[in-house]
Order: C-alpha cells, then structure tokens, then sequence
C-alpha cells in the first residue's frame, strides 16, 4: 500500500513536469477571476511554447486571480508523464483530446488520495483505518490506469463510495466537540467573526465574503466549503479537517491566520488583518457539493 505522505503520493503540483493542462483542457469565462473566455482545449493566450505562463509573477494584476488560486494536486504530471510517457499534446496531436478529458478525471482522483491520506493520520479514526487504506490503495492504483480506461471511469460513483468513508472519519474526529451542524449552509457574508467553530460541520457550506476573522476552526470538516473571498484573518483553523489549499488560496486571510500543517499561506495574503467582508452577491452557478 501507498504511504500517506502528500509528497510521496505524488500530490504537490509539479508544473516542470507537465505540459500545461490547466492552461489548455479546462475553460475559463470571464469574470473577476479570469480577465477572457476560454473553451476547453484551447491553450490560453498566456501560455508560452514550453507550458510556461508568460504572466505568472503578474497573475492577479493582470486579471487572473483564478489560476492563483488552482492546484491540481499533482494530476497534471501524472497524466503527462504517467498516463502519456511523457509525450505532449504538441508533440502527438492525436492524443489531445483524450488527455483533456483524463486530465480533469485524474484531477478528482488526487483529490480523493489528498483526503484518504489525510484521514489516515487522524487517530479518532483508527477504527476505520483498515478500510481507509484499501479506499487509498485502490484510487491509487485506478490513478495508473490506461487513459482508455480513466477517460471512461465513473469517477462521481467512486467518489460517492470514498465520501462515505471521510464521512464516517469526520464524525470520529469531532465526537464531543459540539461543533453543530451547518453542512451545505447558506452563509454567504455571514458575520462570524470571533465564531466558535470548533468541530462544526460545515461540509459543502457557502461562505463566500463571511467575515470569519478571529473565529476558532479546529477541527471542522470543512470538505467543499466554499471559502472564496472569506476573511480568514487571525482565524484558527489547525487540525481542520479536509481544507486543501485550493480553498485557503481562495479565501482572504494574513500572518496570524493558523493553518493546518499541511498547507501553505498563500503568497497574496498581506501581512495584516483585511477590512471586514461585507455581503456578496450570489454565484451565478453554485459548485458540486459532497
């Protein structure tokens, strides 16, 4: 069986080692994340002969603060240099389309090994560890499948099967914390400032521009919340349960925001508090939710 370490499970974005798949194979409207449209499979306008971007360093200047805020989770070298042998989409045009719709397959697999390895190291869930290490093991290996047979996979019912295991996990890593249920809540722009929020459930909840500076987070299940544009200034979130760093790139926070050790302050974040999050207006389209 595969370690638990992100590292070793291939999980960190690794852009020397992949031939720019977030910039060609997934789409982008315009928007204040994104300053053009984009089809998937088109390259975008940005990105140079090598899988470089051109305007990486001026990415939020210069209109794009969606790419600071994507991670692969190391699919993108995978499917470049595992699933096609290091052959890119320039160099075998014939291959591009089935390496756009693997891409995004292979994307929400890394994610699920990113929580299986996560839930490993959570002692509450020793009970069920064996069970985890084989939901590990087999989303790894159908990650080394044919792009034949990941092009075809039925990812949504593999992740059903996977859910119900972080579920399981989740409820054992907050036994006793009275953290509440606010799974799938509406709390976009909510004032939770200072909240006590420890052991909450907040799977899938919407916080777009909540105000959470200062609010205790640890241990929450925080799977698919939606934290862009959330004041996470001075927050505790250490020991919160499935955040990725795809969702703190998103969020607003500085210098004293505490996060789990897993991940990163994002290179955007100032190194004082942010103004207060006043309410926003609702998404045109929600996203999928766990």
């Amino acid at each position: 069986m595969p370690g638990t370490n992100p590292r070793e499970l291939g999980l960190l974005a690794d852009c020397e080692s992949c031939f720019g798949l977030c910039c060609v194979a997934l789409p982008f409207s315009a928007s204040a994340d994104f300053a053009a449209d984009k089809d998937a499979g088109q390259p975008c306008r940005n990105l140079r002969d090598d899988f470089r971007c051109a305007i990486h360093a001026e990415l939020r200047p210069r209109g794009f603060p969606g790419c600071t805020v994507f991670d692969c989770f190391g699919a993108g070298q995978k499917v470049s240099q595992v699933t096609f042998e290091g052959r890119s989409w320039r160099e075998a045009p014939g291959s591009a389309r089935q390496m756009y719709a693997v891409f995004p397959v292979m994307r929400q697999l890394h994610e699920l090994l990113w929580y299986l390895a996560e839930a490993l190291e959570i002692e509450a869930a020793r009970p069920i560890r064996p069970a985890l290490a084989d939901a590990l093991d087999r989303t790894e290996r159908l990650t080394r499948e044919s792009a034949a047979v990941l092009e075809k996979l039925d990812v949504a019912a593999h992740r059903a099967e996977v859910n119900e295991l972080l579920l399981r996990t989740s409820e054992l890593a907050r036994a006793g914390l009275g953290g509440g249920e606010r799974r799938g809540a509406d709390l976009i722009g909510a004032r939770l400032r200072g909240a006590d929020l420890r052991g909450a459930n907040l799977r899938g909840a919407y916080l777009i521009g909540a105000d959470l500076r200062g609010a205790d987070l640890r241990q929450a299940d925080l799977i698919g919340a939606d934290l862009r544009g959330a004041d996470l200034s001075g927050a505790d979130l250490t020991g919160g349960i499935f955040l990725t760093q795809p969702q703190v790139n998103a969020a607003r926070g500085d210098n004293a925001t505490r996060l789990p050790a897993a991940l990163t302050r994002p290179a955007h974040w100032p190194d004082t508090a942010s103004r207060p999050a006043g309410p926003r207006r609702r998404p045109s389209g929600r996203r999928n939710r766990r």
